[in-house]
Formats: structure tokens, sequence, C-alpha cells
């Protein structure tokens, strides 16, 4: 079965799951962690080269303060708890999204362990936290713009340029996106660089997903002919 080089999930139905068992919303979430690391594990087992996992929008911001602290406190104890399995496994670590929201003592510990695995070959696991597809093209939009102001002229821009500007420059665009709990949408997530991803939607929610659920939509996928616009 071939991989895809770069997965992406939108983890879906923490909270739904959660309800399910009577628990508070912050209880499906830390069930989630579990999945998290299913996936990891798969990709590390079959040489996935790209997972890349959207933790936290722009717009969950507007979430209840006690749900958003408490997945603030999640992700630090997640970054940190597992600086050893990253080691182990040759998993190079990256965050990517709006740090100008996140405290100083998260990003003081995602910096640190991105540093720690900056040279590491293995997987590349990729976690999108504070970040909307919207804000990486607005933010690139900028940056383009600051550079064109330095040189004091338009400067040439053609698709492949533009996404050096973007948050996700020098990683491969998702061959694979899935979502979990049902949900058939991509939430304002990766807006430029799923401009040919396959889709995947599945019932399950998040705290259940595990190998054999991702092995189905890798399955799935295969399944696939991926022509981009092209005709055989």
């Amino acid at each position: 079965m071939e991989v895809p080089r770069h997965i992406t999930i939108i983890m879906d139905g923490n909270g739904r799951w959660a309800k399910k068992q009577g628990k508070m919303r912050l209880f499906g979430h830390n069930a989630g962690t579990e999945s998290v690391r299913a996936c990891c594990e798969y990709a590390v087992e079959h040489g996935i080269r790209y997972l890349s996992l959207f933790a936290f929008s722009e717009e969950n911001w507007d979430r209840p303060q006690d749900e958003v602290q408490g997945l603030m406190e999640l992700m630090l104890k997640s970054v940190l708890g597992e600086r050893e399995t990253f080691r182990k496994n040759n998993i190079r670590f990256r965050v990517i999204g709006d740090r100008s929201r996140l405290s100083e003592k998260l990003l003081a510990n995602i910096d640190m362990v991105q540093d720690e695995t900056a040279s590491h070959t293995g997987l590349t696991l990729i976690i999108m936290l504070s970040y909307s597809g919207k804000w990486d093209i607005v933010q690139a939009a900028r940056r383009y713009a600051s550079d064109c102001l330095a040189a004091g002229k338009q400067l040439p821009l053609d698709e492949t340029g533009f996404s050096g500007y973007l948050a996700t420059a020098g990683i491969p665009d998702p061959d694979l996106m899935i979502r979990t709990s049902g949900e058939q949408r991509i939430s304002n997530y990766m807006l430029w660089q799923c401009a040919y991803t396959e889709f995947y939607y599945t019932p399950v929610l998040w705290p259940d997903f595990r190998k054999t659920d991702l092995e189905q939509a890798i399955q799935s996928y295969n399944l696939r002919e991926r022509r981009y616009g092209k005709v055989e």
C-alpha cells in the first residue's frame, strides 16, 4: 500500500465524545491525545514523511475561557511530555500558527522542543496552533508587500513564490486531508495548500480514532486517481 507523503487531520469530535461520556469538553480533549499518539506511531511505522494536525484554530479563541485555558495547558503538557518520544523516534516537531496570542511560557517550550528536534530526519509532526487558512494568506500577502517596500518596487510573484510566504513554506502540500466526526467541511484550514488535496471524512469521533481508522483513510486514498485537472 502506498502511503501519502503528507497527511493532515482536522481532529474533530472531542466535545461530542465527552458529552456522550457525561463529562466536560476538556475530558474529550485529553482523551484525544491518545489518538494523536496512535497516528504518530502509525506514521513512523509506515514511513509517512509529514503529519500535520489542526489542533486549535483562530476561531477557537472565541470559545469559553476555561476551555481555551485548558487546551493551552494540555498543549504545554503534551509538548513537554513527548520530548523523549520525539528523540527515540527521530521525529521533527514543528508548530505553525499566529504566535501573537500564545503565552510566553508556551512559546518558550515550543521553541525549545523545535530546536531539540530540528536535526531529526524521520517524521515531521506539525501542530497547527492558533491557525487559520485566511490568516495564513493575509500574513503571506503582508510579508510580500513588506519585501516590495524594502526593494522599492513590485517584485515578481507567481504561485510557487507566494507559497514561499505562507507559514507552511518548505512543507509539501497535503496529499490527504482527514476530518473526523462526520463533518464535511475544511473550516478555514489550509485554504491555499489543499487546492489538490484528497479529502476523506469519517464519522469516527477523534478520541476513538486509531491506527485502523487511519489505514482505512489511506486505503481510500489509494483507490483514487489524482489527475490535477489533466485528462488521461
